[in-house]
Formats: structure tokens, sequence, C-alpha cells
């Protein structure tokens, strides 16, 4: 199944169309997308894999996707010139990397998207998720960010094979 997010901040989910934040600087061509540039980056991604916080989802997230429990020094290598790049790391990391475990809960739950891993391309882009939405919805650094329920409700339908894709 592809989960369709459209540019219009709304995102396919079993037949229904909800709420979604993308980009702070809207969507670009996978091909454009530049590190920091704060743009979602067209295309299909595979939802990877799913990290969750364990004092938030004890059981874990209910999911037929691989699903792993977040410490609280997991980080996500965010520096280019970097061999971790667009790659997990512990915290602390010598190279800029991104907190997972975060007070504002946005990544109580992650999906890890597709988007330049196989392999990273340093510039490109990293860290490109499928996370929580804050209140207001407001624009994300170039993930897809749902509410709770929504997200959850996709992670329920998911299947290994599962994609978001990122219109423009």
């Amino acid at each position: 199944m592809i989960f369709k997010a459209r540019p219009d901040g709304q995102i396919d989910i079993n037949g229904r169309a909800v709420r979604c934040a993308l980009g702070k600087a809207g969507v670009i061509a996978a091909a454009d997308k530049r590190e920091g540039d704060n743009r979602s980056p067209a295309g299909v991604w595979l939802i990877r894999e799913i990290l969750y916080r364990p004092d938030v989802y004890p059981d874990g997230p209910t999911t037929a996707l691989p699903v792993r429990p977040m410490a609280p020094d997991d980080g996500w290598c965010d520096a280019p010139g970097d061999p971790a790049y667009n790659r997990p790391v512990k915290l602390p990391y010598a190279a800029s990397a991104e907190r997972l475990w975060r007070d504002d809960h946005v990544y109580d739950l992650v999906g890890i998207l597709a988007h330049n891993d196989d392999p990273p391309v340093p510039g490109m882009g990293s860290a490109i998720f499928l996370h929580l939405a804050r209140e207001d919805f407001s624009g994300t650094e170039g993930c897809v960010a749902l509410a709770r329920a929504d997200l959850e409700a996709l992670l329920a339908t998911a299947q290994p094979g599962d994609a978001v894709e990122i219109g423009i």
C-alpha cells in the first residue's frame, strides 16, 4: 500500500484524508533535496522501520512493520561529511546528530523512510521520517508528520513493503 501525502497537507489512510505537516519550505523533487533546506523530498519512500519510545508505548506500537525501541542516547547523523551520514548513531556523537529521544514528543513514534539511504549521498538530505505532528501542524524540516491517532492508524494498517508517497 502507498500512503499518499499531498502538498495541501493531507495524507490518505485507508480511504480517508487526514491532516499532515510537510516541510516548512514545501516539497521539492528528490534530486534537488539538500541537507537543511526544510523541504520534503517528492517520491515514494518505503517505510523501513518503526522506532518508538518504550516509556510511551510499553508494549510497542501495533504494526506489522519492523519495530525497535529507542534509548535516550539514540541519535541520527545529519553531518554530510561523516561516514554515518543519514544513519542512526549513539549520542554524544563527534559529528552533528539529531537527538531522537525528545522532550517535545514528536519522535515518540517514528517511521524511518527510505529517502537517501541506499547508499546515503552526502548532502542530499537526512532523517526524513514519518513522525508525530505538533499541535499546530507547523511545518517540519522535511518529514511527514501526523496526529498521534492518525499515525497509529497508519501503522496498524501498514505491511512490510508499504510506502509513503510525497507528492508535488
